[in-house]
């Protein structure tokens, strides 16, 4: 494959530290290359070196004639008071553009929803985010640099904009690099991935899954190299002292082991264990929204939520931004009173939020992070039985001995992020919400916290972007869809298909009020409403409507029935809980299935 450009002997030092020492890395046609590691770590640096933003202290970098480079930064350089269209295609004649069929892919992912006429200063961080993104991919870029594209973006986007630069060159043209905390979009387009770390950039095959695998055979190697290390150390001192001239071999290592590595790894939580000692905790009651509702003047938030939250439950929340997740956490938490229908609470319940904000810490600016553990727990009990020093909870989070003296005003985003969850959990509360909470965290740190909360026994409850959180510490997944909780038996699969088909049905009805025209943003190729139906057929739709209603009502009163046998089964047996749970999922899973059918049925009958 042809080299488009690279990087030689690159040196980059600032005052307190060299980030670069003699780095070389090229970027070929068809690589689309992932960058990890630890914050601060240099990986924006190493992505403005080689787009040449930034001059290295000694090294070159160099390109390919006739190369064009695109690069998306972390915060944008729109004009607040230029157009969203004007910011996407310039002065460019809607004729030339809306005839691209890239250009019009772009529009339809990224900003149907967003007025082409709105002003730049109007919007919102989220929708900022998208127009850049959208700058950028409409324009015909040999190499594109993207700095933590998915910030802002919801599960849907992301999974959009991954999709498109997969296929956005033909296998042997164009490149990519991309720095991301987002391990599901590494994993769905990086064909490798570079990690930095103390000075270096170390290349890896494939994206983020096996990076993974090949870092921990890098790592059982050194660790196996320097025991070796040790040992031959101390049998040349025997040797020597004996006068015996020292030999050794270099050892050697098979790739396979770190397949045997993983294969016999546990799963990661012992889900009957957790559930009963979150039982012990909590008791049978948790938290129950019956018919819930909010409402705001004329505008509906949440309608007949009804929702009975299990002890040592793990749900996943989804929706897109503005739809109402917030305001059903809130419902749950005890911090906002339903306006229609009431929230049931159980006796021993006790609720802790970690949100984006972190105003908790700043009472304790001044205080050293030692001292502020210090004043909470002296241990802290897993959910495996093993009981934990803060201290040692600290190193787990990727705090050094040195940076237990550092005031909690002086900690990075990251680092404040971690200690704001080890605070929480210090306070065991048995019900957590976590909304948003991986920004600021690089991957290891994100595997960290993700570890920690395997051990967590009580009920979890997420909201993130983050496909790949959400699908690790989350058993179950629920989309805030029209108001409406939906219950996703498929997880995120199922929402997206859900959401698709949403946009679909609405851009046969002619598309949202205000937003951009098909030639502007509107979804290409937009599946039609389906034609009203009528005489036997109608009679039929309805007769089938009725029926889906009648088994509905049966196998919620079967749903219930279960919870009732799971909150009164003996604990001890696991088998026979593992028979419940698998009972419960086959109704759940019929349920979304009739409830599929029933929407179909109904967008048919009152089209």
């Amino acid at each position: 494959m042809a080299h488009l450009l690279g990087g030689e002997a690159l040196h980059l030092e600032y005052p307190t530290r060299v980030v670069f020492d003699g780095v070389s890395v090229g970027v070929n046609e068809g690589d689309r290359i992932g960058i990890v590691g630890r914050n601060g770590d240099g990986k924006s640096s190493l992505l403005r070196l080689l787009a040449s933003r930034l001059e290295p202290d000694s090294g070159r970098v160099t390109r390919r004639r006739g190369v064009t480079v695109g690069v998306l930064d972390q915060t944008d350089s729109l004009d607040d008071d230029q157009s969203v269209g004007n910011a996407i295609v310039g002065e460019v004649d809607e004729h030339v553009w809306a005839s691209d069929a890239r250009v019009r892919d772009v529009l339809a992912g990224l900003v149907a929803d967003i007025r082409w006429d709105a002003k730049i200063g109007e919007l919102s961080g989220g929708q900022r985010r998208r127009v850049a993104l959208a700058a950028l991919l409409t324009g015909d870029h040999d190499v594109l640099f993207l700095d933590e594209p998915t910030n802002h973006l919801d599960i849907e986007a992301v999974a959009w904009l991954a999709g498109h630069l997969r296929g956005r060159w033909a296998p042997s043209a164009g490149g990519l690099v991309v720095v991301t905390h987002d391990r599901w979009f590494l994993d769905e387009v990086c064909t490798a991935t570079w990690e930095v770390h103390d000075g270096t950039v170390e290349p890896f095959e494939g994206g983020y899954a096996a990076y993974i695998l090949q870092r921990v055979e890098r790592d059982r190697i050194a660790a196996a190299t320097e025991a070796k290390r040790q040992n031959l150390m101390r049998k040349e001192l025997a040797w020597l002292r004996r006068g015996a001239p020292a030999r050794s071999t270099k050892p050697k290592f098979r790739m396979d082991a770190a397949y045997e590595l993983i294969e016999n790894e546990p799963p990661p939580r012992d889900t009957v264990a957790l559930s009963q000692m979150a039982m012990q905790r909590l008791g049978k009651d948790v938290v129950e929204l019956i018919d819930a509702g909010v409402s705001y003047g004329e505008r509906t938030v949440l309608r007949s939520i009804d929702w009975n939250i299990a002890p040592g439950e793990r749900t996943g929340i989804l929706g897109v931004n503005g739809v109402g997740k917030s305001t059903l956490l809130a419902l749950v938490a005890g911090t906002l009173a339903p306006t229609s229908g009431r929230v049931k609470r159980g006796k021993t319940v006790k609720v802790a939020i970690l949100d984006q904000k972190l105003a908790e810490l700043a009472d304790i600016a001044d205080e050293r992070v030692s001292a502020v553990i210090a004043s909470r727990r002296t241990t802290y009990a897993t959910g495996s039985g093993a009981e934990l020093t803060p201290g040692q909870m600290l190193e787990r989070l990727g705090f050094s001995s040195a940076q237990l003296s550092t005031p909690v005003r002086d900690l990075s985003g990251g680092q404040k992020r971690r200690l704001q969850l080890l605070l929480i959990l210090l306070d065991e509360p048995n019900v957590l919400i976590l909304d948003e909470p991986t920004n600021d965290l690089d991957t290891d740190m994100l595997a960290a916290i993700e570890d920690l909360l395997d051990t967590w026994p009580g009920t979890l409850l997420v909201v993130s972007h983050d496909r790949y959180l959400i699908e690790r510490v989350t058993d179950n997944q629920y989309a805030v869809m029209d108001a409406g909780l939906r219950h996703l038996p498929r997880g995120i699969d199922e929402y997206l298909e859900l959401r698709k088909a949403q946009a679909a049905l609405s851009a046969g009805r002619g598309g949202a009020e205000g937003a951009a025209p098909a030639g502007r943003g509107g979804a290409e190729g937009a599946v039609s409403r389906p034609p009203a139906l009528a005489g036997a057929d109608l009679r039929a739709a309805e007769k089938e409507i009725s029926s889906i209603d009648r088994k509905l009502a049966r196998l919620a009163d079967q749903v219930a029935a279960v919870h009732e046998r799971l909150a009164e089964h003996d604990q001890s047996d696991y088998e026979g809980l593992g028979r419940l749970t698998n009972e419960l999922r086959e109704l759940e899973a019929n349920i979304a299935d009739l409830e599929t059918r029933w929407l179909e049925l109904s967008e048919l009958v009152g089209a």
